[in-house]
């Protein structure tokens, strides 16, 4: 059973910084792109980055976090990481992990919630 288990969010102040942790289990991490998602109150799911599973760990941001966030992986732990720097109050959102890319094959986990203080 694929099992996908976010952690790392939390209450920060403009400008501040997180990393979350997506913790994989249930399938061969190496063989899957993963994803990280956030939904904000009443806005759409939108993913925000992704991490192909070749050695090359090419990734993809789009232009709302681009700079900002970067998505990393440790294929020997079977985690994945979002390192997020200068957080805007519009970054509040539940923080998914999704794992293959596409959001309608994904597994999804539980979400954990990040809140950015102005």
């Amino acid at each position: 059973e694929v099992q996908l288990v976010e952690s790392g969010g939390g209450l920060v102040q403009a400008g501040g910084s997180l990393r979350l942790s997506c913790a994989a289990s249930g399938f061969t991490f190496d063989d899957w792109p993963i994803a990280w998602f956030r939904q904000a109150p009443g806005k759409e799911r939108e993913r925000i980055a992704c991490i192909s599973p070749t050695s090359d760990g090419s990734t993809y941001y789009p232009e709302s976090v681009k700079g900002r966030f970067t998505i990393s992986r440790d294929n020997a732990k079977n985690t994945v990481y979002l390192q997020m720097l200068g957080l805007k109050p519009e970054d509040t959102a539940v923080y998914y992990c999704a794992a293959p890319c596409d959001p309608y094959l994904a597994r999804w986990g539980q979400g954990t919630q990040v809140t950015i203080s102005s």
